[in-house]
């Protein structure tokens, strides 16, 4: 009876404590972009009504007795507790919206939608959203709208997520000289470098963006930029050697169907003196089939890097100080291997590299396999461990925890629908892989399905995690 009764009045407490948090944000109305109101009430099951978007979510609510007076988990560990996926509409017709989830492993609610964060109009709906980062001190989230350009909408999004799972919508903004916006990469002083796929046009060249602490945009890399196929993608920085690597992948205009013959492929590197932003080696790969992201090796003595290009499943390790190129691995050679596809590799994709600087991690879209390889020989990678979600699924984007003991992947890379030629769309998941230096295992506990989770399919893509 004591222990029944200490229960009750735990879950009377927690309930005082949530409601009154849970009631402090209802009643926000906005106006939509129809002059529609756009409310959110939340209470014990989370429900948004957006402009011509609902969404609810109903976890059923478990008291769990260790958050802070704001709703956020309290931090008796350094572990991430909130994971943050930027999605957009499968049909594009509802706002682009930021989705904030239980990534808390000791909660009932783990791998439960919280709640959804839409970005306002004008410009909220269609752009692709793209990849994400948050800044170097964890309060600001930077997103990316792919194909904002189409529509004539800015393309570069802020949020405010110095309170974890309730973040707030700043502002959007765009680039004058540059567009198509990719990845972030947080500046340690506050503010971040963005890579710029396509010109204000949308095509070649792209350029490198700055935001300083203040989010101001200060200056579009280089002034002159080279003329060779400067399409940035991927960006890795180690800043204790000043020293910064992009990737070129694609032009972006080709991959549109207004635009005749076949999308227009890069293969090139370029590495840059970080402080004076400037590109001081260009590196070409044997073949140019795609060469969407790039690592720096943590610790390489040579500042080596490493890529991959998507249509030929060939991974290479890239020395700055001579410019030499090794194949260092075939994606062919990625067991159990996954027959019939029609691009070698299964597709390889994006990249994750644990700070050990001995392990690689990468994503096949077609094969929908996540793979890491050992790279301690730098010249010979070699297989160590593997998940297999399933041909169809689509993994995309990849992101470690700060720890590097768990992996987030979403499974949808693009679909330009019927305006383009690229047409990749994935199973629209979201998983959760453990990670060691030796094993990948995927999280079955952790289980979101961006078909299901709200009224509409949405298309989940950027990751972030705090």
């Amino acid at each position: 009876m004591k222990l029944k009764l200490q229960f009750i009045i735990a879950a009377f407490i927690a309930l005082v404590v949530y409601v009154p948090v849970a009631h402090g944000q209802a009643n926000l109305t906005f106006s939509g972009g129809s002059g529609t109101p756009l409310a959110t009430t939340l209470t014990r099951s989370v429900t948004c009504t957006i402009t011509n978007y609902d969404c609810d979510y109903d976890s059923g609510f478990t008291p769990y007795f260790n958050f802070d007076e704001v709703g956020n988990p309290k931090d008796d560990d350094h572990h991430e507790k909130t994971l943050y996926i930027w999605a957009g509409d499968q049909e594009r017709v509802r706002p682009d919206f930021l989705a904030v989830i239980d990534f808390n492993e000791r909660s009932h609610n783990y791998g439960r939608v919280l709640r959804t964060v839409p970005i306002p109009p004008p410009g909220n709906v269609g752009n692709e959203p793209h990849h994400c980062h948050l800044s170097a001190d964890k309060n600001i989230l930077a997103c990316g709208g792919l194909l904002s350009l189409l529509k004539g909408q800015n393309s570069i999004f802020f949020f405010d997520v110095s309170n974890a799972r309730h973040p707030k919508f700043l502002f959007s903004t765009r680039a004058s000289e540059s567009s198509i916006t990719d990845d972030f990469l947080p500046l340690p002083e506050g503010g971040f470098l963005v890579t710029q796929m396509g010109s204000a046009t949308g095509g070649a060249p792209g350029r490198l963006v700055e935001f300083d602490r203040f989010l101001n945009l200060i200056a579009e890399y280089p002034a002159n930029p080279p003329t060779d196929g400067f399409n940035p993608h991927g960006i890795s920085a180690d800043f204790r050697r000043n020293l910064m690597v992009t990737s070129d992948f694609l032009n972006p205009v080709t991959t549109l169907n207004v635009w005749p013959g076949d999308v227009e492929l890069r293969g090139s590197l370029r590495f840059w003196n970080l402080e004076k932003r400037k590109i001081t080696r260009t590196v070409f790969l044997p073949e140019a089939l795609g060469s969407m992201d790039v690592k720096l090796i943590p610790g390489d003595p040579h500042g080596r890097a490493v890529t991959a290009n998507m249509f030929s499943g060939l991974f290479y390790t890239v020395d700055p100080t001579d410019g030499s190129v090794v194949q260092s691995f075939n994606g062919e050679d990625i067991v159990p291997h996954v027959d019939g596809l029609p691009v070698p590799g299964g597709m390889v994709q994006l990249l994750a590299m644990p700070k050990s600087g001995d392990r690689l991690i990468s994503a096949s879209f077609m094969a929908g396999q996540i793979v890491m390889l050992d790279i301690s020989d730098r010249n010979a990678f070699v297989q160590q461990a593997i998940v297999n979600l399933g041909v169809g699924a689509g993994p995309h984007e990849i992101d470690l925890t700060e720890d590097d003991s768990r992996l987030v992947v979403t499974d949808y890379f693009l679909n330009q629908d019927d305006f383009g030629k690229i047409h990749f769309e994935g199973d629209h998941k979201v998983h959760v892989i453990q990670v060691t230096p030796d094993t990948l295992t995927l999280d079955t506990r952790f289980k979101l399905d961006f078909n299901t989770a709200f009224k509409h399919p949405a298309r989940p893509h950027g990751i972030a995690m705090k």
